[in-house]
């Protein structure tokens, strides 16, 4: 067993805080952050021009249908990280999800933090949400997940399959309220390159950037010869 100093414990939290604080971010996730979490998945390297759009927190009421409306215009699948409690007061918005093709995954019952969260409440949570979202995709809330909740949540498995726990590489930032859609879309457009798992969000926070970068970035990249597939 490898012996990790505190001091040397805290330093590399605190180092990681930057990625994670709500309004601030990097919107490339860096080589050592994937290094430091490698059963994750980050990317999907070596498949040709294709990029993975994924959308967490949904799903709502008129949010997600205008984004399958224009998924729908380029034939593109995304994929969708639902929260329990949002599945269970629309499932007909779930359900359409599903219908069209795109693929879902969990995002826990009541989007909690796993950092400020016991790994026995955080993993009740994840699996009081599969009673409603029927997927082995998972992404943790905020991004924040801690080495032993991944490990247990491993050992656990999804039926017969293990968990795939999803993050990024591309941030669009959309939740921070004082970024401006066009500043939101500068920032992400230049950065995005094939293989890219980028985060948006179906919530009404995120709406304003969402709504003005989703538009532009399906018609620029399709322009380019890019594919939007779902994960999995």
């Amino acid at each position: 067993m490898t012996f990790i100093a505190p001091h040397y414990q805290k330093a590399k939290k605190k180092a990681l805080l930057p990625f994670f604080r709500q309004d601030h971010f990097l919107v490339k996730t860096p080589w050592w952050l994937k290094k430091l979490y490698p059963d994750c998945l980050w990317d999907m390297p070596g498949k040709g021009k294709k990029l993975y759009l994924s959308f967490d927190d949904g799903p709502h009421p008129t949010i997600t249908p205008f984004i399958l409306n224009e998924l729908r215009k380029y034939n593109a699948k995304a994929s969708f990280f639902c929260i329990g409690e949002n599945v269970v007061k629309y499932p007909d918005v779930y359900r359409q999800l599903l219908e069209e093709g795109h693929a879902t995954g969990n995002h826990t019952q009541h989007h909690i933090n796993g950092w400020k969260s016991a790994d026995d409440h955080y993993l009740r949570d994840i699996k009081e949400a599969t009673a409603f979202i029927e997927s082995p995709l998972f992404r943790p809330p905020y991004g924040r997940i801690s080495r032993s909740q991944i490990r247990k949540l491993k050992q656990e498995g999804y039926k017969d399959r293990d968990w795939s726990i999803v993050m990024w590489n591309i941030l669009a930032g959309d939740w921070v309220q004082e970024l401006s859609p066009e500043k939101c879309y500068q920032r992400i457009s230049g950065k995005i390159r094939a293989g890219d798992i980028i985060v948006f969000h179906d919530s009404e926070k995120a709406w304003d950037r969402m709504s003005y970068c989703l538009p532009l970035l399906l018609e620029k990249y399709s322009k380019e010869g890019f594919q939007f597939e779902k994960i999995g």
